[in-house]
């Protein structure tokens, strides 16, 4: 099977409409003249028109705020789509109860680019006790009810409703996670590939940059889109009389039927989709849905260093549209960072980060990462501190294999664990020097590192632990040793608990060194698969005698596509196939967490009943190595008997459990008027279809 391999080449033409970048060489000064930027991409007609604009190629709708800054999908791939010659509109967090919305540009040329978000939409309505969250960072105003639930599918029935035979590619992490038959966690069931619930043409996976704009130039070209299905980095869906493509490059999954019944066929589809994931070796993967079959190609090629330069030196005004009013939180934790780098190889298996940025390190260059933090040093409203340069973990900058023609065939899915790869490259001289030449630049007076340390990989060097407590610590900084359980944590795909004790040793000398008091503050996941009671009472015992008192807990949520999240629900290790304790339920999940945070008198009676019921009566006491005092609380007693009283209060009232999704996706209640206040009905997502029977696994 031929696959297009193409990616983009910064400043080769991408057809007669490129407009060429004053793209600055690698190789160059290291702090020159940056473009200034460009008005932010249109969210309106009229704005569009004030380009010379009277129609677009690409409409991008997305469920988040349109930020025009690095950190966010639309502002990225629609800068890139922009910067190849493409006419650009952002449809924002639209009113998804109509499709008048998707009309607010008139007819794309090209096709309707989709995506929930920076996250899966439940994940971001919805906390790991499916409670509705009380606020939405990706929102003005961190205002919730922006989106719907399972946003993708909302987003590509509308555009069909607007412009019938627009192509529509979705993308981003809902649709990327989402591409294959999966677990979903809110339903706590097997859920079809979202190409047959969302119906898109396509499903462009991973972080996409050359994909969208390989897709929009081919498009353009007079290519249809079963010609784009050889792509890297696209997923489809084939007619029931279609043929799905065969060969040695070609892995027959177990099919939906099979692994929505049996945990042991969703646990095999699981191992053998994650040992698919090096793009240098993966093979095309067909899944059947009854006499449909989706199909998923390998992984798209890393970014050269060029490319990830190209992408992040575009002239974005870093900053929201100014048609908003209100802050938006997302953008206030990130809008003084600098990503260096993209991709993990850590694998742990809770993480999407590796499944969705690809398990190969793709690093800008030190001249491109100093010539933002030069920008900004510049910008009169920039404090000076530079509030995190890094990525999905701080510490991995320009490492990858040292023998590439070994990364080709490999199959390993961490690169760390259970120990570190004797082929991994691990210096962290280049980083080094990034860190010292972007503090010492004009305007800047602290560099931060807020992206969590990889602490197996900072031990092997001692200089960057030197130079990351002595320059780069605001007084605390974030780790994650997650599990004190050596069972837990070999399931995580995490060190053993030594190496964070090691690395918080030396932590506290440099910082001693330093004359600084600086404190680290490690994360902790309770009811991760593997974790039981002993386990999380052995975790409470640990954060009491180093004195941890976590104001918020991790509460592990099974994300579509994980490897934790099979686990969760099949109960077997997709590799071992031995079987893997589960917090399944609630109350068990609530006990776990109380554990954690044991010294809040909240907890203590659930505490207690967890303490006596694995035979641990020595830690109830007034001891010093006690959890908790053999009296409860006056704080404990008080919050009992409000629970009792609005649990009696919601019983008298009849409380009506159906309002556990509170984003319809289908039509709005007669009794309710909709977010845009318009109280109507809608005709749901398929308004012609002839039956409105729900179909099997929708």
């Amino acid at each position: 099977m031929v696959r297009s391999t193409a990616h983009i080449t910064p400043g080769a033409p991408a057809s007669t409409k490129f407009i060429p970048l004053n793209i600055v060489s690698a190789q160059s000064d290291p702090v020159p003249k940056t473009p200034v930027a460009h008005a932010p991409l249109p969210m309106t007609m009229a704005e569009a028109q004030k380009r010379g604009w009277d129609e677009l190629d690409i409409v991008f709708v997305t469920g988040d705020a349109y930020i025009d800054h690095p950190s966010f999908a639309m502002a990225i791939l629609g800068r890139v789509l922009e910067a190849n010659g493409f006419r650009v509109g952002i449809l924002a967090q639209p009113n998804w109860q109509h499709c008048d919305a998707w009309k607010t540009f008139g007819r794309p040329k090209l096709f309707f680019a989709v995506s929930a978000g920076n996250m899966d939409s439940m994940i971001n309505h919805y906390t790991a006790n499916k409670k509705v969250r009380n606020d939405d960072a990706y929102s003005p105003g961190g205002k919730i009810g922006m989106r719907p639930d399972r946003a993708t599918l909302a987003y590509c029935q509308r555009a069909r409703e607007a412009y019938r035979g627009v192509p529509i590619i979705a993308g981003g992490v809902e649709a990327s996670l989402r591409r294959l038959a999966h677990y979903d966690y809110w339903s706590d069931t097997v859920k079809r590939s979202i190409l047959l619930n969302a119906k898109p043409d396509l499903v462009a996976f991973g972080m996409g940059e050359s994909t969208i704009v390989e897709i929009a130039r081919q498009l353009q070209g007079g290519a249809t889109v079963p010609d784009l299905r050889r792509m890297r980095g696209v997923a489809y869906a084939m007619g029931a009389s279609e043929t799905p493509p065969t060969g040695d490059d070609v892995v027959t999954l177990p099919t939906f039927e099979e692994v929505k019944e049996d945990v042991h066929a969703f646990a095999e589809a699981t191992r053998i989709i994650h040992n698919e994931t090096n793009p240098y070796n993966a093979r095309t993967l067909v899944q059947y849905h009854d006499r449909q079959a989706v199909v998923c190609q390998p992984p798209a090629l890393p970014e050269s260093q060029d490319a990830m330069d190209y992408f992040y030196d575009l002239p974005y005004t870093r900053k929201p549209h100014p048609s908003y009013t209100k802050p938006i939180p997302a953008f206030q934790v990130v809008k003084d960072s600098v990503t260096i780098m993209r991709g993990c190889f850590g694998g742990c298996t809770y993480c999407s980060i590796t499944t969705h940025q690809g398990r190969i390190i793709q690093s800008r260059s030190k001249a491109s990462i100093v010539r933002e933090v030069a920008k900004m040093g510049d910008d009169e409203s920039f404090k000076g501190t530079v509030s995190d340069l890094g990525g999905p973990t701080a510490n991995m900058y320009e490492m990858r294999c040292v023998k590439p023609e070994i990364e080709a065939i490999c199959r390993r899915l961490s690169c760390v664990h259970p120990t570190v790869c004797s082929l991994l490259g691990t210096d962290h001289s280049s980083l080094i020097q990034v860190m010292k030449e972007s503090r010492e630049l004009p305007g800047v007076k602290k560099v931060l590192i807020a992206s969590g340390v990889r602490m197996d990989l900072a031990q092997l060097s001692p200089e960057y632990i030197k130079e990351l407590t002595t320059h780069h610590v605001g007084g605390h900084l974030k780790v994650a040793p997650e599990n004190t359980d050596a069972k837990t944590l070999d399931i995580m795909k995490r060190p053993k608990l030594t190496n964070f004790e090691s690395f918080a040793e030396r932590f506290r000398e440099e910082s001693e060194k330093a004359g600084k008091e600086q404190y680290l503050v490690p994360y902790f996941i309770s009811a991760h698969p593997g974790t039981d009671l002993d386990a999380m009472i052995a975790l409470a015992i640990f954060l009491k005698q180093n004195g941890y008192k976590p104001e918020q807990v991790q509460d592990f949520i099974p994300a579509p596509f994980d490897i934790a999240a099979c686990m969760y629900h099949t109960g077997l290790d997709p590799f071992t196939k031995k079987p893997v304790h589960v917090a399944k339920f609630l109350r068990d999940r609530k006990v776990q967490r109380a554990l954690m945070q044991f010294f809040i008198p909240e907890n203590y009676f659930v505490v207690r009943r967890a303490l006596i019921q694995r035979g641990r009566g020595d830690l109830i006491g007034e001891g010093c190595d006690c959890l908790i005092p053999s009296q409860a609380p006056k704080a404990a007693i008080d919050a009992r008997q409000q629970a009792a009283q609005k649990a009696a209060r919601k019983s008298a009232q009849g409380f009506d459990k159906s309002g556990d999704h509170v984003h319809s996706t289908n039509r709005t209640p007669k009794n309710r008027r909709s977010r845009h206040g318009t109280g109507e009905r809608t005709t749901g997502y398929r308004p012609k279809r002839k039956s409105t029977r729900k179909q099997n696994g929708g």
